[in-house]
This record gives structure tokens, sequence and C-alpha cells, in this order.
């Protein structure tokens, strides 16, 4: 009765731009609720100081990978590159036009010198250019999350201005209504991926991996978008009443659906391999620099868990052993040690 834990798979399945983006976040939502309640008593600047480590990533990576592009012109016919690198600028400018809302945030919150109308007119600027990157990713089968993030919400962003100015006297329950509108899609989402999870455990025919993946994508869906929901409730409330509590407790249920998408960052592939001009996936570039992490890479550790589970990793097994290829054909290195297998007993 042992449940499997294999660090190959981990590691070939790590997408470090999107854990980098989800810790950053969740670190600076606890020190944002801690500022607010007057837990501390930083600037602004420095409560910020999570999403500039962050920008600091994109912009280090991106240049590293346009100063690689420039210099090495044979780089360029490697698989699909052109693409890649397009993408990449796309991201780079994307970034840059939230970096300076982020900034312009930042200075109207110490000092507020301009209406925020104006304070959003680069948020507006990225959230149309992200209908065009929708629209560019979509037809190269790229990923497109926060490009989608920032295309369907344009209208929040408008009405959020607007109450900030008082130009608009709406409770913010009516302001968010576009945020309800979008939560209510994700809902129905959630609720098919749960009735489609259900179907495909209670078939046969199923392969036991399929079902594990469909539970897991229906359990993390459920993890991110009713915590989301639930905090939305909540800041609408907080914001519309007189007698505000603790702001640490607002934003407890945006940190559970955080962490949901820090845990998928580690079984979520892709990523653009142009990055610090890489050309190749994260966990081979590492194993590469660090040839001694490939040991760490071929161990397998098995825990106290259920039968279901020991039956499903012995049928796992038994496919791999079928349609078995190298361990080192995937990292494109120097032969590993073998796989070695630690028991814990019950």
């Amino acid at each position: 009765m042992l449940s499997n834990m294999n660090f190959r798979r981990l590691f070939q399945d790590f997408n470090p731009s999107k854990f980098l983006l989800f810790f950053m976040l969740f670190v600076f939502t606890i020190l944002l609720a801690l500022r607010l309640d007057g837990a501390i008593e930083w600037s602004y600047w420095a409560v910020f100081t999570p999403v500039w480590i962050w920008k600091l990533f994109v912009f280090c990576g991106a240049f590293t990978g346009i100063y690689l592009w420039i210099k090495r012109p044979e780089y360029r016919g490697e698989g699909e590159s052109y693409i890649e690198f397009k993408a990449m600028m796309i991201c780079l400018f994307l970034h840059m036009l939230l970096f300076i809302f982020e900034i312009l945030v930042c200075i109207n919150l110490d000092k507020k010198l301009y209406a925020w109308r104006i304070m959003f007119m680069p948020l507006y600027v990225l959230s149309s250019v992200s209908i065009i990157a929708c629209v560019w990713g979509f037809r190269h089968d790229r990923s497109v999350e926060l490009e989608t993030v920032f295309s369907v919400n344009i209208l929040q962003f408008i009405f959020l201005a607007l109450k900030l100015d008082n130009v608009i006297r709406w409770q913010w329950v009516v302001v968010f209504v576009p945020m309800w509108i979008v939560l209510s899609l994700l809902c129905l989402l959630v609720l098919y991926y749960i009735i489609w999870s259900i179907i495909f455990v209670r078939t046969a025919e199923v392969l036991p991996a399929q079902r594990h993946g469909h539970v897991m994508v229906a359990v993390a869906s459920v993890l991110l978008v009713i915590p989301l929901l639930v905090f939305q409730i909540i800041l609408s409330n907080w914001l519309d009443s007189e007698n505000k509590d603790m702001f640490v407790g607002v934003v407890a249920p945006l940190q559970i659906s955080l962490l949901s998408l820090l845990t998928t960052s580690f079984y979520h592939k892709g990523g653009n391999h142009w990055w610090f001009g890489m050309r190749k996936d994260f966990c081979e570039f590492l194993l590469g620099i660090c040839p001694c992490l490939q040991e760490y890479g071929n161990v397998s550790y098995k825990f106290p868990g259920s039968i279901f589970i020991q039956e499903r990793d012995h049928q796992e097994s038994s496919l791999e052993d079928m349609h078995r290829k190298p361990v080192v054909s995937d990292y494109q290195s120097k032969p590993v040690v073998p796989i070695v297998s630690i028991e814990m007993p019950d």
C-alpha cells in the first residue's frame, strides 16, 4: 500500500515562469494585507518588492535572450525559434506596460498626484494589446493565460478607475459586475470538469492514469475558482461596509487560489526556450549546468498510500515497460545512475 513520487517527472513538468509569478504574487498579497492592516509601516515601494523582483527576472531573461539572438544568428534556425522569440517579445512588451502601471500606482498611493483614470492608461493599452496577443497565440498554439486575464477584464479596469475617482458612486458589488460575469463562466467550467471527471472515473475502459489526470484537473479547478469566488464576495462586502475587519482575513481565500496555482506549476509543461537564452527546457538546462542533479532526478520515493494508488502505479509501470526509453534521452546528457527506489515501511 504505497504511493509513488517520481522526481524525474516532477522536474520534467516544472514551469519556472509560472512558479516565479505565483510565488511572488503570494508574497505580495501577504505584504499588502499587513500594510493595509497597519501591522507594518513600510512604504508601498517596499510592499511592492516581490513585484519588482518578478519584473527584474522578466527583463533580465528577455534582454539576455535578445542579446543571444543578435550575437548567435545560427541559433535562429533551431525548431520554432522565430515563434518562440516573437512570443518572448510580446510578453516583454506586456510586462513593460504592466511595470509602468505598477510604478504609477505606487506614486499615487504615496502621494495622490493624478486622477486614477490617468494612472490606469497603461492598463487600458495592455488590455487592448492582450486581445491581439491572444489571437496571435491561438494561431500559433501558444499559451496565453496572462493575456487572457487582461483582455477579458478591460471593462473591469475602467469601472475601477471611475470608482476610485468618484465619477461613479455605485456600491462595490456593482462595480465588480464584469468580474462576477467572468467568475460565473469559470464556475460553469469547473462544473464541466467535475462532471467529466466523474464520467471518466466510472468508465471501466479508461486507463487508471487517465482517470487520475481528469480527477486532478477537476480538483485543481475547484481549488482555484471557488476560493477566488469567495475572495471576491468577501472583498465586495469589506469595501462596502463601514466597520472594516482585518484585511488579512479577506485575502486568505485568494492565497488558497495562489497556492493551488503554485502547485500546478510543478505539473505544467511549457515555457519559452529563449528566456535567458537557454534554448531548451529549464530542467534540461539545469541538468546541463549541474550534472550531479541527474542522480536525484532518477530517484523515486514510495510512501504509505492507498491500494488504488498502488494498483494504478503498477499498471502505469507495466505500460512504461512496454514503451520504455532511456532516461538520458529526455535530457540529452551523459548516462546517469540507475533508478533508485527508496521504500518507507508502513
